[in-house]
């Protein structure tokens, strides 16, 4: 059996949402330092619904994988979705990781709360 599925490969070979969004309305940044992979991500919000994300990871195959299947599953989504997406539900929708490449999916879900955790201090100094 191939060690990553197609979907991997093909959000490695092609990620989507990819850049920086400039004005993000929440940006999250998250490491892993035994690994080294660095997720960063930005988030326009209106009306409480996400209508723009982008990623730039610094990390392998997996964590580039993980970030664009991540923004894919929340793009155009509510927050309270936004913030309901785990780590396992973006492993899923890869068709799995390897075991060694779970925190891959992690940093992704933690990129993702902590945008939105980002875009929740900012509006309430408003």
């Amino acid at each position: 059996m191939a060690l990553y599925s197609e979907k991997v490969m093909d959000h490695f070979r092609n990620p989507r949402n990819v850049g920086v969004i400039e004005n993000a309305d929440g940006i999250g940044e998250v490491g892993n330092a035994k690994c080294g992979d660095i997720m960063k991500m930005y988030l326009k919000i209106d009306n409480d619904i996400i209508t723009d994300v982008k990623f730039e990871t610094f990390g392998c195959g997996s964590a580039i994988a993980s970030s664009s299947m991540a923004t894919e599953m929340i793009k155009g989504k509510p927050l309270s979705e936004a913030m309901q997406l785990t780590n396992q539900a973006v492993a899923e929708a890869l068709d799995g990781l390897p075991a060694h490449k779970i925190h891959c999916s992690v940093l992704a879900e933690e990129a993702i709360k902590s945008a939105i955790d980002d875009y929740n201090a900012r509006k309430k100094a408003e």
